[in-house]
């Protein structure tokens, strides 16, 4: 049964939050299904996020809502098991709106992701994200 794969002992890294306010933009806000809450990157070239789950899942999807003006043109899908290199999985090419985005991802099993978005649309290099979501299931 596909779920949200992101639990309370998921550890998640996020390359930059902007100022630094993580109260008020930081990476737990990617995560609180909260329709008023979101991750604001500061500024650079590409931004990224990185999962640490507790076990070994299967990933189905990845879906993203990001803040329209502030999204990315191009974005990257990696993952591995613990321990070992980073492998592509997927490279993917969100809209500039406000939308739920859901990008299919090929079977993988892994515990470890990073997603970089890269070529920002806003000017700065900002990126904004008010869901990320893993879908999939768990292995057992």
């Amino acid at each position: 049964m596909t779920q949200s794969l992101v639990c309370p002992h998921t550890v998640s890294r996020v390359s930059s939050v902007l100022n630094r306010n993580t109260q008020q933009f930081g990476k737990k806000h990617l995560f609180d299904q909260e329709e008023e809450t979101c991750w604001n990157s500061d500024q650079g070239p590409s931004q990224w996020v990185t999962l640490e789950f507790p076990q070994c899942i299967h990933v189905s999807q990845l879906q993203i809502q990001f803040q329209g003006g502030f999204s990315s043109r191009r974005g990257l899908l990696e993952g591995s098991r613990r321990g070992d290199t980073l492998n592509k999985i997927l490279e993917f090419y969100p809209e500039d709106n406000n939308s739920l985005q859901t990008f299919p991802v090929p079977t993988t099993v892994v515990d470890q992701l990073k997603v970089t978005f890269k070529d920002p649309t806003d000017l700065f290099g900002r990126v904004v994200i008010y869901h990320l979501r893993v879908m999939g299931e768990k292995v057992l």
